[in-house]
């Protein structure tokens, strides 16, 4: 990684992987219900989404982010998915609506603060942004299963 704030991102990204690894281990010994759905989003938005927030701030940022730019993209992302699988859990969807909300920010900050290069891999960059638009499109809809389940 190019610098530190990229790293940290793809450092908790990984220990996500790792966490829905082991929440994947013990969902059936332990008979918990929800358990592949939070080992599945752990891995697939905690932790390789985060990977290539990660990545992209390495390869793609505009500008050296400021401290703050930093922990606003990294918490809201963070505390939103913990918001989002502790309000599933529970079944509290305006704890999921105000994870969701969080994750927008994020989405948003990370989308604004990558730009091309002309010495940059164009197609990565693309890349990047279509999983940004991807999960921004998953959001309402995953807002909307919580909603359901939740009734």
């Amino acid at each position: 990684m190019k610098d530190r704030y990229a790293a940290t991102f793809f450092i908790v990204g990984a220990a996500s992987v790792v966490a829905g690894g082991l929440v994947a281990a013990v969902s059936g010994p332990l008979g918990l219900v929800s358990g592949s759905w939070v080992a599945a989003y752990l891995v697939l938005v905690c932790g390789v989404a985060q990977c290539a927030f990660g990545a992209a701030q390495g390869e793609f940022v505009r500008h050296p982010l400021t401290a703050a730019e930093f922990w606003i993209e990294l918490l809201c992302w963070n505390l939103g998915s913990a918001a989002v699988i502790a309000g599933t859990l529970i079944r509290e969807p305006i704890v999921v609506d105000i994870g969701g909300g969080l994750l927008v920010v994020a989405l948003v900050l990370l989308m604004r603060n990558v730009t091309p290069s002309p010495t940059r891999r164009r197609a990565l960059l693309w890349i990047y942004r279509a999983l940004i638009i991807a999960l921004l499109v998953s959001i309402p809809i995953g807002l909307t299963l919580a909603t359901i389940r939740a009734a």
